[in-house]
């Protein structure tokens, strides 16, 4: 109905007066309701507007905009002699990898790179009732305190353990924000900060737009490797470590308890911190082991900085997340935190306490963790299948596989062609030369068509 009416409207002189909706009603055998979605979205499109009492009408022609030249940006967004930043010190508004996870697929494209549950795993029902509740609730448009709700701050605390209280926990705009605030609050620009290698792409992006130089720190099966670790401490002076010690993306790999007390005992000997990304705590698979506590609770020295976020089991739409740490660096998160965001949304605040106190909560945690296994051995019989290769790695958690490549292989052709026979995934970039292998998450999409992909791109490289 829409796109008839639009025909007629552009037949129309701009200010002319389009059909009532009752006419509308009558010659479309239609409701209301319909009538008025239907010009509602012509409106959204900017070809009709209301005018309480007479009607809607065709919008008057706008102006045409006078041609511009924007050429003088290049020389603006140029580092100026005057930066007031470290000499030879540029922040790097660039993050390719993270645009391309992003970004919607075309409609033909299946995604296997996606950064999040596909919508059939996202727990949409209970969203939507806790979305509700929280609308409803007395404080929900109420300026919150800058810290977060004390409620949410204090589940956040409980949840970690450790002894944490209200007072060590920040609430955040989900783990991206969480990381570049905490890399800005800990560092100074021209600072080394040190990223495990292979990494998510995220690190990589938020260090470099806050100045800072990334160094890769490999890492096997059993997460980063604390003798390198050792070395690039004593050599860089670094004041910050980024880690995902569970299911790390995109390997995988999870920190070993021997690991774990090696890198607190090593960040705190370098008077490092110690960024503890725990993004997949509660994607574990159900025929995994019991999850170790985070880092954090066990620190009372205040080398952790703990990150959590909600987004990625629930939605990308869910950005609220925490920051954990003890002694006085909390001011100082605080404060960067402030600085870039103000606030969390009351609103986004309530629904995620609502969320996480719901019945719901613990019962979708473990169907999610069902369904996540199921999607791993599928993705990795239909990979095995396909490529004469192997998983570099066999996580029980989160919804990363990461799949080397023949010898000689260039995982950035990979992709490119890959993407050109209707399938996207994520070809590996890493702080130190590039690594023959891509990512793929077994979670970005719905899971009938994981075997087929895999297959016919096997065909088409005959690898």
């Amino acid at each position: 109905m829409a796109e008839q009416v639009r025909g007629e409207i552009l037949a129309l002189a701009p200010g002319s007066r389009i059909a009532s909706h009752r006419e509308l009603v009558r010659r479309f055998h239609v409701s209301a309701s319909t009538v008025a979605d239907a010009l509602s979205l012509l409106a959204q499109q900017g070809l009709i507007e209301s005018r309480p009492g007479a009607g809607s009408f065709r919008t008057e022609n706008r102006p045409t905009p006078r041609p511009g030249d924007t050429s003088w940006q290049e020389t603006a967004l140029e580092l100026s002699p005057q930066d007031d930043s470290a000499p030879g010190i540029r922040r790097v508004f660039d993050a390719p990898g993270l645009l391309t996870t992003l970004t919607p697929s075309a409609a033909d494209v299946i995604d296997l790179n996606g950064g999040y549950l596909h919508p059939d795993l996202q727990p949409l029902l209970m969203l939507t009732a806790s979305l509700s509740r929280a609308a409803r609730r007395a404080g929900a448009w109420d300026r919150p305190p800058p810290g977060g709700l004390p409620e949410l701050r204090d589940w956040f605390a409980a949840e970690l353990g450790g002894g944490l209280g209200r007072q060590d926990i920040l609430i955040c705009g989900a783990g991206q924000s969480a990381l570049s605030t905490s890399l800005r609050a800990l560092c100074q620009p021209g600072d080394p900060v040190l990223l495990e290698s292979p990494c998510y792409p995220g690190a990589t992006a938020a260090a470099r737009a806050a100045g800072l130089r990334p160094i890769a720190i490999p890492l096997d099966i059993n997460g980063i490797r604390p003798d390198r670790l050792d070395e690039a401490l004593s050599h860089t002076n670094a004041r910050a470590i980024v880690v995902q010690p569970l299911f790390q993306n995109p390997t995988g790999a999870s920190l070993t308890p021997q690991r774990r007390d090696e890198l607190r005992e090593l960040a705190r000997r370098h008077g490092a911190f110690l960024i503890e990304d725990d993004f997949a705590r509660y994607m574990a698979h159900d025929d995994g082991k019991p999850l170790v506590p985070p880092l954090i609770s066990d620190d009372p020295d205040g080398t952790v900085v703990h990150i959590r976020s909600m987004t990625k089991v629930t939605s990308p739409n869910l950005r609220v997340g925490a920051i954990a740490a003890r002694g006085p660096v909390m001011a100082r998160l605080r404060a960067a935190s402030v600085i870039d965001t103000m606030l969390v949304p009351a609103p986004l605040q309530y629904t995620t306490l609502e969320v996480v106190t719901s019945p719901s909560w613990r019962r979708g945690l473990a169907t999610l963790g069902k369904t996540l296994k199921h999607r791993r051995a599928t993705a990795r019989d239909a990979i095995a299948a396909a490529f004469p290769t192997e998983l570099t790695h066999y996580p029980r958690g989160g919804y990363h596989l990461w799949v080397s490549l023949p010898p000689q292989s260039d995982s950035r052709q990979f992709a490119a062609e890959a993407l050109t026979r209707g399938w996207r995934s994520r070809r590996e970039t890493t702080t130190s030369p590039a690594v023959a292998a891509v990512h793929i998450s077994g979670s970005a999409m719905s899971l009938p068509r994981l075997p087929p992909i895999f297959l016919r791109e096997y065909d088409a490289w005959n690898l």
